[in-house]
This record gives structure tokens, C-alpha cells and sequence, in this order.
């Protein structure tokens, strides 16, 4: 722990006792949060670092969060996880903590990983993300009453737990009604097989919104594909867009897919937007500079993840009664990849 000048300095700096500074650098809660917080930070200013394991010892907390990274093919960390991972830390920092990532590679399962670090105590808390419909770490973290933070939601709406979501559904009703209104009746959407909540939401939203219109000249041809499967994807995109008649305009489940249905229309000899309209989500970085720049939804990634690891720290330090719960709205980003309807369909 800090020798006795140090907490003299640091109390002196910031108009607390002595007392005050030693309990929130050893991290008792029974100092404020925002204190411990402006402890923590003028003890940084100052080059101090508090002893973990001393911390650990009083507080019975590692200071560490833990998160589990799914190992698929080539790349580790696709676009949206970097800017998911980079916010997560951000915002744990500002409290003082730091995550922990653990690789689940095959034949582990995230699962099984998940698990490991629950039972190790080498965390404090949890974030989990992508979200399946029914999602067993969903219901081992609450079966274990371990403090956690999903990024996303499974199917049942009746399960209790803290969630913080984007609202893709309302995002995909709103790219239909765009497009709907720029002449466009003959839809393409670009989906993944999986059973992931997220999918099931944007469909939904698209779905409703075209209900909501009433107007049966709208068609809507479904390309699916495993999400990991780049092969079965490309062919089935192809096969919407070499279709005798094909779609004026496709919405992609999220940016990866829209940017595959854009090299494979320029392939193809189709000119976005003058043929096809194509609309995305995320609002990664590659959305921004794939000619001609895909039209998307950012969904606040690394926000969404600041607040995330706002939540789980208040969870971890004063559990509340009832589950946090938030619903961000994404945000519509309009660039060149959506036009007017052609006059006149392949």
C-alpha cells in the first residue's frame, strides 16, 4: 500500500482525509465510487500505483473484467469487436480496472472458457456479446449469480439479467421506409443462418415495416448463408443478384455483408447506386471507404461498450434491485450507396 507521505499528499491535493485515501485506494465500498475514482486518478497523476494483490486481499475484488474471445478463421478481431474491445477498456480504466480477454479456440468452446474464468475468481465480472436466442452463458452466469453485462439479448423476453442492446429492428424498418420512399419495391435481404437474436430483430423490423405499408407490388427475396461460410455467402448473394428478376435494392444484416453484396454487383457489372441501392449496419471502417461508401447504421459500438463497462462496475460494486436495462437507437449514416429506384428492373 501507499507509505504515509503519499496519502498525506494525495489527501492534502484532494481535500479528504488520510483515512478517506487509504480505503479508496484499497477499494472498500464503503467510499463513494466517485471518490475512489478521484483517488485512483490523482494516485496515477502522482506515478503511484496501488498493489492489486494487496487490494484484492482487503476487497476481496481482482480489479480485473473478463471477456471471451470466440477464435474463427483468419482473423482474430474483426472490426466491430476492435472498436467493442477498445470502448470496454476505456471505460473500465476510468474505474480503475482492466480487462481480462480469454481465447476460446476450437475444440473449446466459449462456454467452457467462460466457465474457467467464472470458477478461477480471476474476474469480477463478465460482458458477454453476440447474443444467441437461447444463450447458455446467459444462463449459467445467472445460475451462478455472477455479476455480468450482455451486449445484446437472447429471444425470451421474460429472462431477467443487465443488457444493454442496439436497436436494430427500428434501424431496418427505417432503411425500408427510405428506400420505399425513393421508388424501390423489389427488396433483397443478406441474412446469416445463424440463430442469433440479433438477426431475428432486424428481420422482424424489416418485416413490420413492410406490413405497415400495405402495398402488395413489395417483394422481398431472402439470401442466407452461414456467417462464417464466405463461399456459401458469395453464392448467395449471385443468386439474388442474377436473378431474371432481381432486387432494386438490399439490405445487408450487418456491414460485412453489404460490402460482399457490393464486390460481387461490381463483378457483376451493376452499378451502385444507378442499379442496386445496398444498405448495411455497424458502421465499421470499411463501410466508410469500400467505393462507393456503403450506406449503414452506426451502431455506437464503442459507446454501446463504455456504458457497458459502466454498468457492470455498478453491478459489481452496488447491485441494483432490478436488471439495468438500456436500448440504444442507431444512427442512420447516408452515404452513396443508395438512390432512387431504376426506371426499369434487370
Amino acid at each position: 500500500m501507499a507509505n504515509a507521505k503519499t496519502l498525506k499528499l494525495l489527501a492534502q491535493e484532494l481535500g479528504v482525509s488520510i483515512t478517506t485515501v487509504s480505503r479508496a485506494l484499497a477499494g472498500h465500498s464503503d467510499v463513494a465510487l466517485k471518490t475512489r475514482k478521484r483517488v485512483d486518478d490523482a494516485a496515477r497523476a502522482h506515478g503511484y500505483t496501488p498493489n492489486r494483490n494487496a487490494r484484492a486481499l482487503v476487497s476481496g475484488r481482482s480489479g480485473f473484467v473478463g471477456f471471451v474471445l470466440p477464435v474463427r478463421g483468419p482473423n482474430l478481431v474483426d472490426s466491430f469487436l476492435g472498436e467493442f474491445i477498445t470502448g470496454l477498456s476505456e471505460g473500465l480504466l476510468t474505474h480503475g480496472n482492466d480487462l481480462i480477454i480469454a481465447t476460446a479456440a476450437e475444440p473449446s468452446s466459449e462456454l467452457s472458457v467462460l466457465r474457467h474464468v467464472v470458477e478461477s475468481g480471476r474476474a469480477d465480472g463478465m460482458v458477454i456479446n453476440r447474443i444467441a436466442e437461447t444463450d447458455p452463458r446467459v444462463s449459467f452466469l445467472i445460475e451462478r449469480n455472477f455479476p455480468f453485462v450482455a451486449h445484446g439479448r437472447v429471444l425470451d423476453d421474460t429472462t431477467q439479467y443487465n443488457w444493454l442492446d442496439t436497436d436494430g429492428g427500428h434501424a431496418f424498418g427505417e432503411a425500408f421506409d427510405m428506400l420505399y420512399d425513393l421508388g424501390h419495391r423489389h427488396f433483397g435481404l443478406v441474412t446469416i443462418a445463424e440463430a442469433m437474436t440479433f438477426r431475428h430483430l432486424r428481420e422482424d423490423g424489416l418485416n413490420a415495416a413492410i406490413a405497415r405499408r400495405g402495398d402488395p407490388d413489395v417483394v422481398l427475396d431472402v439470401a442466407t448463408a452461414p456467417r462464417f461460410d464466405r463461399g456459401a455467402r458469395v453464392s448467395a448473394i449471385n443468386d439474388l443478384l442474377r436473378a431474371d428478376k432481381r432486387p432494386t435494392a438490399i439490405i445487408a444484416l450487418f456491414d460485412e455483408l453489404g460490402l460482399s453484396v457490393m464486390e460481387e454487383a461490381a463483378r457483376a457489372g451493376l452499378s451502385i447506386p444507378r442499379d442496386l441501392s445496398v444498405v448495411g449496419f455497424d458502421n465499421t471502417l470499411a463501410s466508410g471507404v469500400a467505393p462507393p461508401g456503403l450506406t449503414t447504421f452506426d451502431a455506437l459500438t464503442r459507446r454501446a461498450a463504455r456504458e457497458i463497462s459502466e454498468m457492470l462496475i455498478q453491478v459489481i460494486e452496488q447491485p441494483p434491485q432490478e436488471p439495468l436495462t438500456r436500448l440504444i437507437k442507431p444512427v442512420l449514416v447516408a452515404r452513396a450507396s443508395h438512390g432512387r429506384a431504376p426506371k426499369r428492373a434487370e
